[in-house]
């Protein structure tokens, strides 16, 4: 083997530069940057598909590829938890976890329009948060409510036959309630857009978004935002910050870790799809991805809020 050569000394009084090591790849970010193009061209293709094949599809998507990212909640909780209780953490975390994921479910069945407000309301505080960040309290509003809001002042025929399936109710208009919160939020978004003047690259985003919910049906628009948008922020943010998750260290681990998780959070929706009253499967797939989905928001907020004002573990 040849042997390397040894490197000149430098003269003397002479200044070096220091070069900084080459960082290594973030494993799974190649892959990342291929799949999620292909999932938003997947997503934009089932406009074409008849509605209730349609909707099985965008679900379909979501449920593989977005909702694992609340898979890694326990990896948030386990290091406050694991140092207190041992091995005692995860039964835990998941006590009160699964206790306010059932809360919810049956809130659906005995309240499903209260229950409707208070997803939408938890939703546009949640995508707000992790778009914008802490302390961008307005720009949190217009960011959060964009996926909420825009389907409503669209597309709202469409958008109250999904929630008329969703909550088992006669819909042939979508609550009042929910027309007078978008066209507020609108309002809202106009003068913080005038107002604030966006970066380009943030400007763009919103411009793209918008435009989604304009030409594709409001499911597949949203899909587009959780899966593409929403959960690999989410897993970014997670895997860039070693504080919150140490063993986040990157994407392809982040999958990995969700695994588990995102298995028991299958074995309940399949143990709750004989329940679902819904006619057809698409229906009732789409009612039970969507009241689940509302379940495990109620949990995954509130876990963030904890984690955050408890500060490093």
């Amino acid at each position: 083997m040849a042997r390397r050569p040894a490197p000149f000394p430098a003269p003397a009084g002479a200044r070096t530069l220091a070069v900084p090591a080459a960082s290594p790849p973030r494993p799974g970010r190649g892959a990342a940057s291929c799949l999620l193009p292909a999932c938003a061209v997947l997503l934009a293709a089932t406009a074409l598909l008849p509605r209730e094949a349609g909707w099985a599809a965008v679900l379909v998507l979501v449920i593989g590829l977005g909702v694992p990212h609340g898979a890694l909640d326990g990896e948030v909780a386990k290091p406050f938890l694991r140092p207190r209780f041992g091995r005692a953490w995860f039964p835990v975390f998941a006590a009160p976890y699964l206790a306010l994921t059932a809360a919810v479910l049956t809130a659906w069945r005995l309240a499903p329009e209260a229950t409707l407000a208070g997803f939408l309301g938890l939703s546009v505080l949640h995508f707000g948060h992790e778009d914008a960040g802490p302390g961008q309290p307005v720009e949190a509003l217009v960011r959060g409510g964009l996926p909420i809001a825009l389907p409503a002042l669209v597309r709202p025929d469409e958008t109250a036959r999904i929630f008329a399936v969703v909550t088992d109710t006669a819909m042939p208009v979508l609550p009042v309630w929910w027309t007078a919160s978008a066209l507020i939020w609108l309002g809202l978004a106009v003068a913080w857009l005038c107002r604030r003047r966006p970066a380009p690259g943030l400007l763009g985003e919103l411009a793209a978004l918008s435009l989604a919910f304009l030409v594709l049906p409001p499911l597949s628009a949203f899909g587009l935002y959780f899966v593409c948008l929403h959960a690999p922020r989410h897993m970014r943010a997670l895997a860039a910050d070693p504080a919150r998750a140490p063993a986040v260290d990157g994407m392809a681990r982040a999958v990995v870790l969700s695994l588990p998780v995102f298995g028991l959070t299958l074995l309940i929706g399949l143990l709750l799809w004989p329940t679902y009253p819904q006619a057809g499967a698409a229906g009732r797939l789409l009612a039970l991805t969507l009241q689940l989905l509302a379940a495990l928001t109620l949990p995954h907020l509130l876990l963030d809020r904890w984690v955050e004002g408890r500060g490093p573990a």
